[in-house]
């Protein structure tokens, strides 16, 4: 998509993942005419295989990645001191472009929960249908067939993913259902479908289906290695007493020092004469704002930045969720993702085959399966008092609402806290992982200065603040040991990845020669193996990669950033349509959202410029 460059644009995107990537697409293919720029830190995604080739996702989290930014929080204690590290996409197509490919999505009831006019699950349904096509099964009814983001299970079936919903439909005494994505249906094992093109095997993301696809429009324009600054705004108009006279006009830029680190760093200004909107993720927009004069006044006086908009809901808010891994062995004659993610022989034969038929492994994430858990009265009982509020405050008369996501995926799936890779035997693994979709502690994001005087963000994930935050963690940990061991291919616990558990603990890990039969008494733990537990999860829970929250859409009075139309509180020009907006947290792997939140935001622009988006 290279063009002329130009200085002023109709609208220019400061950001481009994957709500920019939808946002511009959608108005490009509305109105061809308009002038748009997305500017972007990171690099290119179109065709590069570690974008388009699922079975490729784990290399983005490779501590040498560029293609993701590693955010490092402040020391917990809550963590036993560690520094906890999340990262975010940091490419054309954000996290569409290096996520897991997933396909879950919240309850209907979560964005009801919003509160925020226009948003209501009734608005958004249609949206989730336009944006997707749901190869799985035709005449669903809150599914998409005709969108751009395809969704399928994958080019090759795990064998292990069918034995954790066996064993969760009997052991686990749950249901089973072929869709648990259709915004209601909770509690019950399902297979798990993926953002997998069934047809080519490609990763489905938003840079390839929204923006790339329109090489032809010589007014959608993408800079790479792009790095916004700040907001430019017109104080002509400020003798009104009227705040929204302070208009954003543009955007002052630089050379991203990571993409570019030979470029000139000095800066430019790009113009937008209709509209900027900030769309850098929950870490991006809150410090753009802030290093624009939008913030908490405090903290703008800190870091010597003049006050525009006193609006100290910016960088508040911060929300994940809390995940955690632990890797198993599995039976020789399993097929997992091992060999695969090692490079061996089967690579380029797999290769071969995706590149004919768009099948094999190379279009597989060996995630097949899940359940969004809620515990019934006997696991209830079993957690730690600490939860028992929760439960009754938030979750008892909710039955939509799942306190975590469990499944058990084929390969091993390393930690970003205590990877075991370069130690592993070249063998087949299985990985066990929850993740709490509902936590109750928050943290923030903020620039600071550095002790060498630059620029720097103030990072606190929040992570466990909430005593209650870790009970269904220490519970999750048992009830998935406890459905792995039943499973066909088990083949014992790597113990280097589990809790550390005292000599002669009946809960000790070790190799096994198979599974334990289905109704082999549950282990039982002590309270030396509990706190065993409890550490554990200080010391390696971490991002789920869904952060979001931090220019929350809610009332300016109770530290909201943006109104329902995403307009920034006391300035006019400038909105804000990333993950970054969502007041509350949902119950969903966080790209399903980000889509969604993409599409009515293009509708609100849309409608705010005059322009036909049916």
């Amino acid at each position: 998509m290279s063009h002329p460059i130009l200085s002023e644009f109709d609208i220019v995107f400061a950001g481009g993942g994957t709500t920019a990537c939808v946002v511009a697409g959608r108005l490009a293919a509305y109105d061809p005419s308009l002038r748009i720029l997305i500017l972007e830190a990171g690099q290119h995604t179109l065709n590069k295989p570690i974008h388009v080739q699922p079975y490729q996702y784990p290399l983005n989290q490779a501590p040498t990645s560029t293609t993701v930014t590693f955010n490092i929080g402040n020391p917990s204690p809550r963590l036993n001191g560690r520094a906890p590290i999340v990262s975010c996409g940091r490419c054309v197509g954000g996290g569409s472009c290096v996520n897991f490919m997933v396909y879950t999505r919240a309850p209907a009831s979560d964005y009801d929960d919003w509160g925020a006019s226009g948003w209501k699950s009734e608005n958004l349904i249609p949206l989730m249908k336009k944006l997707e096509t749901y190869e799985v099964q035709p005449n669903c009814s809150t599914h998409g067939y005709d969108g751009p983001i395809k969704v399928s299970s994958g080019g090759y079936k795990m064998g292990i993913s069918d034995e954790f919903i066996q064993v969760g439909t009997t052991y686990h005494k749950r249901q089973y259902a072929d869709d648990t994505d259709d915004l209601e249906t909770c509690n019950t094992y399902s297979p798990w479908r993926k953002y997998i093109d069934g047809t080519t095997g490609r990763r489905s993301d938003a840079a390839h289906h929204y923006v790339y696809n329109q090489a032809h429009n010589p007014n959608l324009h993408v800079w790479v290695g792009k790095r916004v600054k700040r907001i430019i705004f017109d104080k002509r108009l400020t003798a009104s007493p009227n705040e929204r006279d302070k208009r954003a006009v543009g955007v002052e830029l630089i050379s991203d020092p990571v993409s570019c680190p030979a470029a000139d760093q000095s800066s430019s200004v790009v113009r937008a004469s209709k509209l900027v909107v900030i769309s850098a993720g929950t870490f991006g927009s809150p410090t753009i704002l802030e290093r624009s004069g939008i913030g908490a006044k405090a903290i703008l006086e800190r870091c010597g930045v003049k006050l525009l908009v006193n609006l100290p809901g910016v960088g508040e808010n911060y929300q994940d969720h809390n995940l955690v891994t632990v890797p198993y062995l599995a039976a020789h004659e399993a097929v997992t993702m091992d060999a695969l993610w090692r490079g061996e022989s089967i690579l380029q034969e797999s290769l071969a085959q995706w590149n004919s038929s768009g099948k094999s492994l190379i279009a597989q994430n060996g995630i097949d399966s899940k359940i969004k858990w809620r515990p019934d009265d006997e696991e209830l009982k079993a957690m730690e008092p600490a939860f028992q509020p929760r439960w009754k405050e938030f979750f008892q008369d909710r039955p939509d609402k799942a306190v975590a996501i469990l499944t058990v995926s084929a390969g091993y799936t390393p930690p970003l806290s205590k990877p075991l890779s370069s130690i592993l035997p070249p063998r087949n693994y299985m990985s066990a992982t929850w993740y709490t979709l509902y936590p109750v502690s928050v943290g923030s994001v903020h620039i600071k200065v550095t002790e060498t005087g630059g620029e720097g963000v103030d990072f606190t994930t929040g992570f466990l603040d909430d005593p209650c935050d870790i009970v269904p963690l220490n519970f999750g940990y048992k009830k998935t040991r406890e459905i792995t061991r039943r499973m066909a291919s088990y083949r014992g616990e790597v113990a280097a990845g589990h809790p550390d558990f005292p000599v002669g603990s009946a809960a000790a890990c070790m190799e096994a020669s198979g599974p334990v039969d289905l109704n082999a008494p549950d282990i039982i733990y002590t309270a030396e193996d509990d706190d065993a537990i409890d550490q554990f999860h200080r010391e390696i829970v971490q991002t789920a990669w869904h952060s979001l929250g931090t220019c929350a859409m809610k009332p300016e009075t109770e530290r909201g950033v943006v109104d329902t139309r995403l307009n920034v509180y006391g300035v006019s020009n400038l909105k804000v349509a990333d993950m970054s907006i969502s007041p509350l947290n949902v119950g969903t792997n966080t790209y399903s959202t980000a889509l969604l939140i993409g599409e009515r935001a293009a509708m609100i622009i849309a409608e705010d410029l005059g322009i036909n988006y049916i």
